[in-house]
C-alpha cells in the first residue's frame, strides 16, 4: 500500500480499540483472578498495588507479553485490527522491532502518568503519536479508504 493511501490513526479510534483490548483482558484475566482471590479481589478496597504473586503474573505480565506479541506479529492489538490500524516504525514504515515493542509497552505508563497527557496528546499532534509513540519512534496507521470500495457518486 501506498503512503498516500494510509492515515495516521486519531485518538477516537485509538480510545475505541483500547476499550475492545481492555474488555479482552478482563474476560481472559478476570475468572482466573477470581478463582485465586475471590470475589473480593474486584469488591474490597486494597491498599496494595498487587495482592500476591499469581495476580502480578496475571495482571501484569501476561498482558504485557501479549500487547507485545501482537504488536510484533501482528503489528496490532485485536482492538487495533478492529478498526484497521497498524503501529509501525515512524521512519520507514516497517514492522517495529523487539526493542520498539518493550519501549512502547514501557512508555505508556510514561504516558498516563500525569493525568493521561501522553495519551491525550494524540488529539492534537500532527502525526498522532501519544508519547508513548514518540519514545519509541512508532506510529499508528490504517488505510485511508478502509470499505469495500470508495463513495462515487454520479455527477
Amino acid at each position: 500500500m501506498h503512503d498516500d493511501q494510509l492515515e495516521y490513526v486519531g485518538f477516537w479510534p485509538r480510545f475505541g480499540a483500547a476499550i475492545i483490548d481492555s474488555l479482552i483482558i478482563l474476560v481472559i484475566t478476570g475468572p482466573v483472578l477470581i478463582a485465586i482471590y475471590g470475589w473480593s479481589y474486584y469488591t474490597e478496597p486494597s491498599t496494595q498495588l498487587v495482592a500476591g504473586p499469581a495476580d502480578f503474573l496475571i495482571s501484569w505480565v501476561f498482558p504485557a507479553i501479549a500487547v507485545i506479541l501482537f504488536w510484533l506479529y501482528k503489528q496490532a492489538t485485536p482492538g487495533k485490527m478492529a478498526v484497521a490500524a497498524r503501529v509501525v516504525d515512524e521512519r520507514t514504515g516497517n514492522p517495529i522491532s523487539v526493542g520498539q515493542a518493550i519501549g512502547r509497552y514501557l512508555a505508556y505508563f510514561v504516558a498516563v502518568l500525569p493525568l493521561f497527557l501522553g495519551i491525550i496528546w494524540v488529539a492534537f499532534d500532527p502525526r498522532k503519536q501519544g508519547w508513548h509513540d514518540k519514545l519509541a519512534g512508532t506510529v499508528v496507521i490504517r488505510p485511508q479508504h478502509r470499505g469495500p470500495e470508495p463513495v462515487r457518486f454520479e455527477r
